[in-house]
């Protein structure tokens, strides 16, 4: 009598309502069709669809009814031109429609917009009225959310997002995925309840505590960026909690040096976040993490000292040895979360390699402020390291340039004594040249020149000349050298 129980007929309200005048002798009827209007309302099909992606309608229809036509329409479906799509017909601008002939047929409306929201039917068509079932569209932005959640990471470490849910939701399906459209994310998930792992991605859900959280293992800085964690519910739009990841890397790892002399104790300090005060601490050596070897517990020579109201602790060396250089890592979390460990790069020297400094205390002193500066402040004491090369080298560099400096000056003086000469030479020779050329004139050329001399001059040139041979030998030998020579050079000048 009634084919389609499940489904919305247009005369359902005005049967509810004569339902209320008919007797009691028609009471069997009456709850028949009270059981058609408690139907109907449940009957309702809710379809939620994000802007600009796909909406699909499920549409359930009775036995019997396999080989009818169906149909989408929207509004009161009062004329065709509410009628959207139709099974005998083909797509039609966004709609599809498609019947597996099994008592259901689905009608597809792609590129959704705002304005799709609303009342759509589906029908099926027959003799007298058609068969109806209403469905109530929803469209929404694809985008998620109001808030979204920051969490830091670190490379090579894990992060965890932890969303919650209502107990109705106790049994749906929960699942994660990237990016922040909602629309795909169930789609395109990392992970779904039904699994707990998949590679480096595990699910846990505490139905306890209505919550739920990802794990993420091995991070790598590829993993940064936005994430969805969704609760799929069947007649509704599914919850979303938005996160953001931040993945730090070990580069930004600030290492601190350290220097140590053989034989000698040495501290290295180490800070960690307050939050950490009770997790235990260590140091261990390495240069990656992933080698890094604990030194407390295998060295007697090491000795951790933690002081809680500083928030750090630290590891004392009673007798550094040279084979302690190297890479050191003291932390407060198991976890290895970048900020909570400190780089040491510790290096060992013996002390007789060490250079004793010589400190010189310079203390600036203005003319109306003694001990301060330009600004009033007062000045610390600057030590000031010397080495004796550092003063060796320049020294040697200024007498060489000296050296060079007179050398140059020599030759250049020698140069100009020689070129001095050559010109005086040329003179003399012109002269001579002269006064032999008035040989003409001058019967006696040796009395001539004799008579131009001074008379102290001359009488000495006279003896010298007009003496004998013994004697002009002594002579010559008793005259020095100088006398000689201005004898000439009168002569030649002469």
């Amino acid at each position: 009598m009634f084919p389609l129980l499940h489904s919305v007929s247009f005369s359902s309200k005005l049967q509810c309502n004569n339902m209320r005048m008919w007797s009691l002798e028609n009471l069997p009827f009456t709850l028949c069709i009270a059981l058609i209007c408690v139907r109907s309302a449940a009957a309702l099909i809710h379809v939620f669809g994000y802007e600009g992606r796909q909406a699909v309608v499920y549409c359930p229809y009775g036995q019997g009814y396999e080989d009818y036509e169906k149909y989408l329409c929207k509004n009161e479906c009062g004329n065709d031109n509410d009628v959207l799509i139709k099974t005998t017909e083909a797509n039609k601008h966004k709609f599809s429609i498609e019947d597996d002939g099994k008592g259901l047929f689905t009608a597809n409306i792609s590129d959704l917009s705002l304005t799709d929201a609303g009342k759509y039917w589906c029908g099926v068509t027959r003799t007298g009225k058609d068969i109806y079932s209403e469905v109530q569209l929803g469209v929404v932005e694809d985008s998620c959310c109001d808030t979204t959640s920051t969490v830091q990471g670190n490379e090579e470490s894990s992060a965890s997002f932890s969303c919650t849910y209502e107990p109705e939701n106790k049994d749906s399906e929960k699942y994660f995925c990237r990016g922040n459209q909602p629309s795909g994310c169930l789609q395109n998930a990392l992970i779904t309840s039904p699994n707990q792992q998949n590679g480096r991605f595990r699910l846990t859900d505490d139905k306890a505590s209505r919550r739920f959280k990802l794990t993420i293992t091995s991070l790598t800085k590829q993993d940064a960026g936005s994430y969805l964690c969704g609760v799929h519910r069947k007649n509704n739009l599914d919850l979303f909690e938005a996160f953001e990841l931040a993945v730090q890397g070990w580069c930004c790892v600030k290492t601190n040096k350290l220097k140590g002399i053989v034989g000698h104790p040495v501290t290295m300090h180490c800070p960690y976040p307050p939050q950490n005060r009770d997790n235990r601490k260590f140091l261990c050596k390495g240069y990656t993490r992933k080698n890094c070897r604990e030194m407390v517990k295998t060295q007697s020579r090491f000795t951790l000292q933690d002081d809680v109201s500083s928030s750090s602790f630290s590891v004392m060396i009673t007798e550094l040895k040279a084979e302690d250089s190297g890479t050191y890592w003291c932390g407060s979390d198991s976890q290895w979360n970048v900020g909570n460990y400190v780089k040491i790069q510790l290096s060992a020297a013996f002390e007789h390699q060490t250079t004793r400094n010589v400190v010189s205390s310079i203390t600036v002193v203005s003319s109306s402020t003694v001990g301060s500066n330009i600004t009033g402040k007062p000045i610390n004491r600057m030590s000031v390291l010397f080495h004796p090369v550092v003063y060796i080298i320049p020294a040697l560099l200024l007498t060489l340039t000296f050296a060079l400096v007179i050398v140059y000056k020599c030759r250049m003086d020698k140069r100009r004594g020689t070129r001095a000469n050559v010109n005086r030479d040329n003179t003399n020779e012109a002269a001579i040249e002269e006064v032999l050329g008035e040989a003409d004139i001058y019967a006696n050329q040796e009395l001539v020149l004799s008579e131009k001399l001074p008379t102290k001059q001359r009488r000495a040139c006279q003896r010298n000349e007009y003496a004998g041979e013994d004697q002009q030998d002594s002579v010559y030998r008793n005259i020095s050298a100088s006398e000689d020579i201005y004898c000439n050079d009168i002569y030649i000048n002469s």
